[in-house]
């Protein structure tokens, strides 16, 4: 989740035909109590770990049927809580925390039920978020759409860790329950241990945790071998973008600046200290296109916009635009820069390039719920 807060937002994405849908006519709810998630043996070898469903842990009815989508989704985002790392890692603890957060997103966002599909505990207890996420998985064709990342909510399953991860690591309970769900999640739905992100992949946003977020070619390897998959360094790095926010500083913010001049900000300037008036333009740019949170953060959902495609040469070709490639090019002696600087190319001058990211959103008119 962002900053301190339990909440989910982002920006309603571009359609994409992606299969039909249909709601619950009722809640499924009668008689599903803990159990492990069960369904058909995984084919992969993934085992099955202990999954607490929602009426297990005292969750509340959704105030309106969930909807299911009749496709599988194609990746999965891992996400903090941003509430306290607690010392308390008992499975009442967990349940208190399941019920915390459907609350919170219920009465403060508006939202029918939960917005992540499971929750893990710093205990290590697995727990169902969203209603009927867990039979879906179970079963391994339907998708339950989900609140926890606009764009994303209907193709990725949306993991929430508690605690914050800034600064620390999580607790070894945590993280290996974190792997074990991710390759039960692969296995059932046929997704591959590289498609597994970070919030801040998609938004501009800290979640899940700078060390957290590290740590993810980690998780890539190592459920690719819970699953019987040899994934190696370069499958394991996935090409990003790097997050930026007040305080920070270098050759990577002096580019950014650039590119927010060549997009029009005249707060932004080129210093390398990514200062209030960066802030401010880098707000300027969100609204400009259509961003949800409007926070100053640089992160996955502005790059996109502002890294535009540029070519060597003058005015609109090169500019401001291609002052930022030279101020990369220098940093990170890359001697040969390419006459046209694309997505892929600013990510290796960035220094966060690495396998290319499928662009894929959810279909259009989902909306945040």
């Amino acid at each position: 989740m962002d900053g301190a807060r339990l909440t989910r937002r982002g920006v309603l994405a571009a359609g994409l035909a992606m299969g039909a849908s249909s709601a619950l006519a009722g809640p499924a709810w009668a008689g599903e109590t803990a159990r492990p998630a069960g369904g058909p043996p995984s084919t992969e070898g993934a085992p099955a770990p202990f999954i607490v469903s929602c009426p297990g842990w005292g969750a509340r009815r959704p105030s309106s049927p969930v909807k299911i989508w009749d496709r599988r989704p194609i990746r999965i985002l891992v996400h903090h809580t941003a509430t306290g790392n607690g010392t308390d890692y008992s499975r009442p603890a967990a349940d208190r925390l399941a019920r915390a957060v459907q609350n919170y997103h219920m009465n403060n966002n508006g939202w029918l039920d939960s917005g992540q599909h499971f929750t893990i505990s710093r205990g290590g207890v697995v727990l169902e978020g969203r209603s009927l996420s867990l039979g879906m998985l179970n079963e391994g064709r339907r998708q339950v759409e989900g609140a926890h990342c606009t764009g994303q909510n209907v193709i990725a399953v949306g993991i929430e860790n508690e605690g914050i991860y800034t600064g620390v690591d999580p607790t070894p309970a945590l993280w290996n329950s974190l792997r074990a769900t991710c390759a039960y999640i692969c296995s059932r739905y046929g997704i591959a241990p590289t498609e597994l992100y970070g919030h801040r992949d998609y938004k501009n946003t800290a979640c899940p945790g700078d060390r957290l977020y590290r740590m993810l070619p980690r998780l890539r390897a190592e459920v690719g071998a819970t699953l019987g998959r040899r994934v190696s360094r370069t499958e394991a790095e996935k090409a990003s973008w790097p997050l930026l926010r007040p305080g920070a500083t270098g050759p990577d913010v002096t580019a950014a600046q650039y590119l927010l001049r060549d997009a029009g900000a005249t707060k932004a300037k080129p210093t390398g200290r990514f200062d209030e008036g960066t802030a401010d333009a880098v707000r300027t740019f969100q609204v400009a296109h259509g961003a949800e949170d409007v926070n100053g953060i640089l992160g996955g959902e502005s790059w996109p916009e502002l890294a535009r495609t540029v070519s060597r040469g003058p005015g609109r070709h090169g500019g401001d635009a291609w002052r930022a490639v030279d101020v990369l090019a220098e940093h990170r002696r890359v001697e040969s820069v390419p006459d046209r600087v694309t997505a892929p190319v600013w990510q290796r001058l960035l220094g966060t390039g690495g396998t290319p990211v499928r662009p894929v959103t959810d279909p259009a008119g989902t909306a945040r719920r």
